[in-house]
């Protein structure tokens, strides 16, 4: 299987503002990513409508098959330079992958000039400078490999600390060493763009001075997980359940007590209680040899349910339980797999227990539909 490149973005209004200035656009095709960082001129609702402006009309005519050529005149024609101070009205940054060609081809105007980390170390782009519609943009094409990320930022990145923390701002040298340092214990696309924002955060002293924003890409192989909820309505697919969950790649998961049971039967392992995972709103994880994650059913998953619509950031959610593990599990994946056994829990036909039968199926239909929402790829196999 091909590359994937996953991306990641991070953003700080500027100090006292509503909106940021500065705006990032995402699409993806069956053939290519295209990404857009583009920074508005000032701040505040004017610059976020230019910036707005400027990455949709890129976005959308690349998607369409447009040429640069005809992109940057349709920008020039819409946003055009500013009488007074003779500056665009706003930057920006693109970078477009062929996934087939596993190929980038990166585009700057005016913005800081994009940072390429290959084997977790910088290494220079040889960009080309041309002109187009009274533009001067720079360019480049380059194949990438596993684990290469490229990073754009906007001015706020370099300028952070600017008259406070640091005289002279971040700086783009610094920032690029302090990428090459954290990239080994931040791999993903997402810590990386969130650990740069955070440190403007400090450096601006928690008021920055300007809108901050970090869009990182990063090329990898896809990360798969199977997770097992329930266990099958039929007795007799107990044992092929189990060999389809041992057999499979990546990630393993195992949800509800009886499933559990079920499985460690099955594959002939010992199922233990792991105390560290004690919380109060989640149940005890267990433990199976060969399986990465064993918890609790339906309590675990409505809580997991909660933590992925309150974060989409791994790093956000700290927590050492059943349904923490299991979010960020779902959060590092890009395809997952659910095996979802049909039996009918004698608990929940309790009338004093909010739980029918079907309640579930729905939490892991909108498990599906939230993790479908963040690009990936979900499978739902009933039992």
């Amino acid at each position: 299987m091909g590359l994937i490149f996953e991306t990641g973005v991070s953003s700080l209004n500027k100090a006292g503002e509503e909106l940021c200035g500065d705006k990032v656009e995402i699409v993806r095709t069956d053939k290519s990513l295209i990404a857009v960082l583009s920074d508005g001129l000032g701040s505040g609702v004017k610059a976020n409508i230019l910036a707005t402006l400027t990455t949709k009309i890129i976005v959308t005519m690349l998607k369409n098959g447009a040429k640069l050529e005809d992109v940057l005149d349709t920008i020039g024609r819409t946003l055009p330079i500013c009488k007074v101070r003779n500056l665009a009205y706003s930057t920006f940054t693109i970078v477009q992958i062929d996934y087939e060609k596993e190929e980038a081809y990166v585009v700057e105007f005016d913005n800081p000039g994009i940072i390429f980390l290959r084997g977790n170390k910088a290494v220079p782009l040889k960009m080309k400078t041309r002109k187009i519609v009274e533009k001067e943009i720079k360019e480049c094409h380059f194949k990438l490999k596993e684990g290469d990320i490229l990073v754009a930022v906007s001015d706020g990145v370099i300028h952070a600390g600017v008259g406070g923390v640091l005289n002279l701002g971040w700086q783009r040298k610094n920032v690029v060493k302090y990428l090459e340092k954290i990239v080994d214990d931040y791999p993903d696309a997402s810590s990386i763009a969130f650990w740069l924002t955070n440190v403007c955060q400090r450096l601006y002293a928690d008021q920055p001075g300007d809108d901050t924003t970090v869009l990182a890409v990063k090329a990898r192989y896809p990360k798969k997980a199977t997770i097992v909820v329930g266990p099958p309505e039929d007795p007799s697919k107990d044992r092929y359940v189990s060999q389809e969950l041992f057999a499979s790649e990546g990630k393993k998961v195992i949800c509800g007590g009886t499933t559990s049971k079920i499985i460690a039967r099955e594959m002939n392992r010992e199922l233990k209680v792991k105390l560290s995972s004690l919380d109060s709103k989640v149940p005890p994880c267990g433990e199976i040899d060969g399986v990465d994650l064993v918890t609790e059913g339906v309590l675990t998953l409505s809580r997991t349910l909660e933590l992925l619509k309150q974060s989409s950031l791994i790093e956000e959610i700290q927590g050492k339980d059943g349904a923490s593990e299991l979010a960020r599990i779902l959060l590092e994946s890009d395809q997952i797999r659910f095996l979802v056994g049909k039996a009918i829990n004698p608990v929940y036909q309790n009338p004093d227990l909010p739980i029918d039968f079907g309640f579930k199926m729905r939490l892991v239909e909108s498990l599906k539909d939230i993790l479908l929402d963040q690009g990936k790829t979900v499978e739902i196999e009933y039992y």
